[in-house]
């Protein structure tokens, strides 16, 4: 079994990136390949909105004209059988790289010209998601009062995932090099190990 993260944090060692190496740790401790990938070491360019990855019907996914690193990351994650998407909230959303990452996904849908909004090309979701979100608002209001997670579910699902468990970290900013509590960190091994053994 294969489970790759892609962390959209801009904080190496922050609360996100933490909580993430404790959800891979455990899920090697249950035998899986594990991967850490980050967005903001890697290039991706703005989508252009040009449509031509969404015309060809038939395919797993459309092919972008932009050479950058993204086919590469999702070379990475077809070939995952689970994934870990992780993110703070910046301005009442995921951060930018992430939403960057999100918009680009677009090659996972058909959408010729003339129809009205796009279909997602996978029929079958095979994968595991977990999801990983932090506030420096409880979590409580992140869970309820933004769509981060349903963007985060949605980007799961065009990737052929469905989503096995959401950890939600509240107060996250409450110092400069704040450590995660031993009550999230129990909740990290728990949803690696879950993700192994689901």
């Amino acid at each position: 079994m294969k489970v790759t993260a892609i962390v959209g944090t801009y904080r190496k060692q922050g609360i996100i990136d933490t909580v993430i190496d404790e959800i891979l740790s455990s899920a090697k401790e249950e035998g899986a390949e594990v991967s850490k990938i980050y967005l903001i070491d890697n290039y991706i360019e703005f989508c252009r909105n040009c449509r031509t990855c969404t015309q060809e019907k038939d395919i797993s996914r459309g092919i972008c004209p932009i050479d950058d690193d993204m086919n590469s990351i999702l070379d990475e994650i077809e070939a995952s059988d689970a994934i870990v998407f992780g993110s703070p909230m910046n301005f009442g959303t995921v951060t930018a790289v992430m939403k960057q990452f999100i918009e680009r996904l677009v090659c996972l849908g058909y959408w010729p010209w003339g129809m009205m909004r796009p279909k997602p090309r996978r029929k079958t979701r095979d994968k595991l998601a977990l999801i990983v979100v932090s506030s420096a608002a409880p979590s409580a209001l992140v869970r309820f009062t933004t769509g981060m997670t349903g963007l985060l579910k949605n980007a799961s699902a065009l990737l052929g995932a469905r989503t096995a468990d959401v950890l939600y970290i509240g107060l996250a900013a409450g110092k400069q090099h704040q450590v995660i509590s031993k009550r999230i960190r129990n909740k990290a091994r728990l949803a690696g190990r879950k993700l192994v053994v689901y």
